[in-house]
């Protein structure tokens, strides 16, 4: 009855939902890739190619996601080299970020809309011995339909951010059944682990292991990557930048005033602003506009060689650039953080060795922002006027400046290996499952 239930409150949601969807595909062509393949309806060349065993299907939602399943996939291809590792994701920008990440996966397909007849046709079709979830992407009728075919699910970098446990909790008596569904389940940190917990997971199905996103980033740091990006915004070494990244609406004012101030004291100083969502590019160039600045070009114009970013202002409008743009930060700061959205990656800047300012509201990274701040390399401010002052403080110590990226970069490091424990707990299920 449960099922029933949640079925025909999915069929009201998509009912609801369909009209934005199909306006979106109207007017800017998003989810055209993906639409079909969702439905089941995949090309018969990618089954094709699903030669090989064992059998892993992994999935990742989107960019994040794939950052940390990308390791995990290695680490089972070193471990396994005659596996069939499949890759999905739920969105089109994921699915670029796999294809560029995860070269060791046999086949790259999108994951199935939850519905019973979808989900039973996409997961005869790819036949896993074992269904592997990155982070917590619990479907109810997917997760369902593995029991009933008894293939084994796992979660690995499983996390639940306080916003979301806030929602799971009000259902929890729902979350405890499709939680029964998961054979074992290995978390980030122990606060994610009392959560799962909570919502009804058995004990003993339960590991701390580690995040592999650490894994993920380390590996994708290269001085080439660097040297590519520099060159195409026209970036000396020793230029001073500031990188605002992954910005929401309201940051970017504020970060445009700390900017308009430091250029007396800074004049050669540069902004790269990045807002978490690429849509919002135009806004934010009117934004920017407004606020009296007319040195102001687009990473999507530079990419169509219009220019050669002789202006003071790049405002980055397509995807994918994130982090290898971080490698040409002098200083950075990470948005969704002073406005109420959780923050974002800071591990990502810090990889390349940057120090990071970020705001107060870090609920979703809370275990990266402590790493972080215990070396000094994590910076909170509340508001633009601290941001200025840390910014100038930072500027005006370079040997400080330096050695606090130098111990993010460490820290990184250090806290590698996640993903082969996590590849190890999904092998140790596929042993099991055998004997």
């Amino acid at each position: 009855m449960i099922f029933f239930l949640y079925n025909i409150a999915l069929f009201i949601a998509a009912c609801l939902a369909l009209p934005y969807y199909v306006l979106k595909m109207a007017l800017t062509g998003k989810y055209r890739r993906s639409l079909g393949a969702k439905f089941g309806m995949m090309a018969e060349e990618l089954f094709f190619a699903m030669q090989g065993a064992p059998r892993i299907w992994i999935h990742a939602v989107s960019v994040g996601e794939v950052t940390a399943a990308a390791p995990i996939v290695a680490a089972l291809r070193a471990e396994l080299p005659e596996a069939c590792i499949v890759l999905s994701t739920s969105t089109e920008t994921g699915q670029d970020m796999a294809r560029s990440l995860a070269t060791e996966a046999t086949a790259i397909i999108y994951y199935p809309l939850d519905i019973p007849f979808v989900v039973r046709k996409v997961i005869t079709r790819v036949n896993p011995d074992v269904f592997v979830m990155t982070e917590t992407e619990l479907w109810p009728n997917f997760l369902h339909t593995c029991k009933e075919m008894k293939i084994k699910v796992i979660m690995v970098n499983g996390r639940i951010s306080p916003r979301s446990f806030r929602r799971y909790r009000l259902s929890r008596f729902f979350w405890k059944r499709v939680l029964a569904f998961v054979d074992r389940v290995g978390v980030i940190s122990d606060v994610d682990g009392e959560r799962i917990l909570s919502l009804g997971l058995s004990p003993e199905r339960l590991e701390i292991m580690g995040n592999a996103k650490y894994d993920g980033l380390a590996a994708k740091v290269s001085p080439a990557l660097q040297e590519e990006i520099a060159l195409r915004l026209n970036i000396a070494p020793e230029d001073p930048v500031l990188v605002a990244g992954s910005t929401h609406e309201g940051e970017e004012s504020v970060v445009l005033d700390v900017y308009r101030r430091l250029l007396p004291d800074y004049p050669a100083m540069k902004l790269i602003l990045i807002p978490r969502h690429v849509e919002r590019g135009a806004a934010v160039r009117e934004i920017v506009a407004r606020s009296g600045f007319a040195d102001i070009i687009t990473l999507s114009a530079i990419n169509g060689g219009q220019g050669r970013a002789e202006e003071r202002i790049i405002i980055v409008d397509v995807i994918g650039e994130l982090f290898k743009i971080y490698s040409l930060a002098t200083v950075v700061f990470c948005g969704g953080s002073l406005v109420p959205r959780g923050g974002q990656n800071i591990l990502e800047p810090a990889a390349w060795g940057k120090v990071v300012f970020h705001g107060p509201s870090m609920e979703d990274f809370l275990s990266e922002k402590n790493i972080l701040a215990g070396i000094g390399a994590g910076i909170t401010v509340t508001n633009g006027e601290e941001l200025l002052a840390g910014v100038r403080r930072m500027l005006s110590q370079p040997s400080l400046l330096k050695e606090k990226g130098e111990e993010a970069r460490k820290a990184i490091i250090a806290n590698r290996g996640a993903a082969k424990r996590y590849a190890g707990l999904i092998i140790e299920s596929l042993r099991n499952q055998r004997g």
